[in-house]
């Protein structure tokens, strides 16, 4: 582990305040001035929002781009000549300077609003403004210095580096209060910037051993919880390749996906056990290759074909000719969606695992854990997965996926209400069993200690695991199979 990472991770909203990041000076203009000068003024300064002051420079309103375009879509161009006060939002939201940033984030989101008024606490008058935008930079410091990190690495030690910061970053993500799902999200983009990267030094590294130029166009994909953005810190390799070569294989195809798996594993991304990997042959093919495959899915009922389902259809490209991916998805998507039979397969698979629930919700443990991932995200993501096939959604957020179904009324707001509870909680609490286990050398994975938990979040995994229970039928219902 560098010695400089540490020293790096700066994410604690509650720590920093608000004089510290808020921007002088303001962009302001007095409540008598014209709709006009306003717009010409935020061009001028090329801001987003105008801070309306009052006597004594207190901040009596705030006008910002989507008011402007909110009484001109009203009033067409009889809103020029009006006065600022007539569109502006009152009272304006705002803090002292001294107040931690963590205040300003919970205010913001509770407000649904991307500027907020620093004023001073004695006179009331205006001495900053905080947007939104900026603190966003603010909170993705360590993951810009992660990317970058991925970005100049080369070699499988620089990425090894990369990767051995992930920890580290999770966990501060995770004291600043940011939701797990949030936090999974950054961690798969890690695990796909990797991939990427991976792939631009295998080919490097075959260009100078005289292999050549690629045969064909191709795009590299990344399958699995790292595709859907959901990604924690015992991910190992998940990975295809397709292109647009005639012959559904090459030997440069090969040999590009064994670098990348070798790459990947010494950068800390094993390889994948059950063999998803671009370096298998059949995790390598064209379009028509891969046509085949998708058919030879619909058809068979084996456990293998269904399995090869559920992992291929979170796939996310992440190097070389991305329409590649995109027409795959296309063609995926189609040939799925009303395809009932095997949407019915999927849904009986749902919970093959079994429950982690025993009598009188006791909890069925393994050396006193629980393995949630199996027992718990598992099915919320594959009863997500079934209804987006269903519905031909091109999203592969788990999430995402329940909520489009809640649209459409395939499951009730009351439901995706406890499947989202349900997600957050369960993925939470994984990671953080992985980063206490982190911390005293203990390899991370998706098994918790029950007895580390508690009482509270123990009576919250009980109610969201029964969720889980119930998962296959509310499928089966929403696809009308009972």
């Amino acid at each position: 582990m560098p010695a400089s990472i540490p020293s790096r991770i700066d994410l604690y909203p509650f720590q920093r305040r608000l004089g510290e990041i808020m921007t002088v000076p303001t962009a302001a203009i007095a409540p008598t001035e014209t709709v006009d000068a306003a717009i010409a003024e935020m061009a001028r300064l090329k801001s987003s929002c105008l801070i309306v002051l009052g006597a004594h420079h207190r901040p009596v309103g705030i006008v910002t781009e989507y008011d402007i375009i909110q009484a001109l879509a009203a009033d067409r161009a009889e809103i020029l000549g009006k006065s600022v006060s007539d569109i502006m939002s009152a009272p304006v939201v705002s803090l002292p300077p001294d107040a931690y940033l963590y205040a300003a984030i919970a205010r913001m989101n509770r407000r649904s609003i991307r500027h907020l008024a620093v004023t001073d606490p004695v006179d009331g008058r205006l001495v900053g403004i905080l947007h939104l935008s900026s603190v966003l930079r603010q909170r993705a410091e360590d993951a810009l210095a992660l990317q970058n990190d991925i970005a100049d690495a080369n070699s499988s030690d620089d990425l090894l580096q990369a990767n051995a910061y992930l920890p580290h970053l999770a966990a501060a993500l995770r004291r600043e209060q940011l939701r797990p799902e949030q936090i999974a999200n950054v961690i798969g983009t890690a695990y796909c910037d990797l991939t990427a990267r991976a792939a631009d030094l295998a080919v490097k590294e075959m260009t100078a051993a005289g292999r050549g130029e690629a045969p064909a166009r191709w795009c590299l994909l990344i399958l699995g919880s790292a595709g859907r953005g959901e990604s924690l810190l015992a991910a190992d390799q998940d990975n295809a390749l397709i292109h647009d070569g005639e012959d559904d294989d090459h030997p440069w195809f090969a040999e590009l996906g064994q670098r990348v798996a070798d790459l990947l594993d010494v950068a800390g991304l094993p390889y994948c056990r059950g063999g998803v990997m671009a370096a298998k042959r059949d995790l390598r093919h064209n379009a028509k290759g891969w046509r085949k495959c998708i058919a030879a899915w619909l058809e068979a009922a084996t456990p293998e074909a269904l399995l090869n389902a559920d992992i291929f259809y979170d796939f996310r490209p992440v190097a070389g000719e991305f329409h590649l991916a995109a027409s795959l998805r296309a063609e995926a998507i189609t040939s799925a969606r009303g395809h009932r039979v095997f949407h019915a397969l999927l849904a009986k698979g749902i919970r093959r695992k079994g429950s982690a629930l025993g009598l009188l919700g006791k909890f069925r443990t393994r050396d006193g854990r629980v393995d949630l991932k199996a027992h718990g995200l598992q099915p919320l993501v594959a009863g997500a997965r079934v209804l987006a096939l269903e519905l031909g959604l091109a999203t592969t957020s788990t999430l995402n996926r329940w909520r489009a179904a809640a649209a459409v009324q395939l499951v009730s707001d009351d439901d995706l209400a406890r499947i989202e509870d349900a997600f957050s909680l369960i993925l939470g609490l994984i990671l953080d069993q992985q980063l206490a286990d982190h911390e005293i050398g203990i390899a991370p994975s998706s098994n918790v200690e029950i007895k580390r938990l508690v009482s509270i979040d123990k009576e919250r995994l009980r109610r969201a695991l029964h969720m889980v229970d119930e998962i296959d039928l509310l499928v089966r219902n929403a696809l009308g199979l009972i």
